[in-house]
């Protein structure tokens, strides 16, 4: 019992050191949501005339899933140049369980702007309250599991000279499913929407239990 109140509380230290390095950064922290307005911006503006309105949803998910990816490389990259990544390695906590924290705040930094500018979004586009609810639904169930199996490609990628190009190619091809399911959540009818919710929210379940796993695994072969 006494060493799984020890793990508890690393992980739970490894969460809140994560969300106050995300505050005391904002700029970094911030920079995927200020791409992802700037593209949405950009789209709004007529860069893309012809642009039909059941279209815009998936420009939004594109924004999401680059601005996501965007902060990937620097995930696992910081800790390890300081050594604090081979500190949680050889802590009595599980590194599944401080990968899951480090991935958590991630998204709090990362989802939550992304979610919380929807609005946003949806002014420049015109949608109505319906489509500008789905869209935020659909980015509280993507944007996670983006950031999970992100974990996965920066952990991979760990230490490699372009690190950001290799984490795009390995991520990349994994977050179509996301993209096809997020985007077709805005745009279903009434009768589809429950089928599109249970698939983004089966993902997020697969890549909730296997992510860590993997990133943990990977971890320890970088660092060896």
């Amino acid at each position: 019992m006494r060493s799984l109140r020890i793990a508890g509380r690393i992980v739970g230290a490894v969460f809140v050191r994560e969300l106050r390095l995300g505050a005391l950064h904002p700029g970094e922290s911030l920079w995927p949501l200020a791409f992802f307005l700037m593209v949405a911006t950009l789209f709004a503006m007529g860069t893309v005339p012809a642009l039909p309105r059941a279209a815009t949803p998936g420009v939004v998910w594109v924004a999401a899933l680059l601005a996501t990816m965007m902060s990937l490389p620097r995930l696992y990259a910081d800790d390890a140049a300081e050594g604090t990544l081979d500190r949680l390695l050889l802590s009595p906590a599980p590194p599944e369980g401080w990968v899951l924290a480090k991935v958590a705040a991630h998204c709090v930094w990362t989802g939550g702007p992304l979610v919380l500018a929807t609005p946003v979004a949806a002014l420049f586009f015109g949608w109505e309250p319906r489509t500008t609810a789905l869209c935020a639904l659909s980015l509280l169930l993507g944007v996670p599991t983006l950031s999970l199996v992100g974990s996965v490609g920066a952990a991979l990628a760990l230490g490699a000279r372009n690190g950001g190009v290799l984490v795009a190619l390995l991520v990349l091809p994994l977050y179509v499913p996301v993209l096809v399911f997020g985007a077709g959540l805005v745009g279903a009818d009434a009768a589809a929407v429950r089928g599109h919710l249970s698939l983004l929210a089966a993902l997020l379940a697969f890549s909730a239990f296997f992510a860590p796993v993997a990133s943990a695994a990977a971890l320890r072969i970088a660092m060896e």
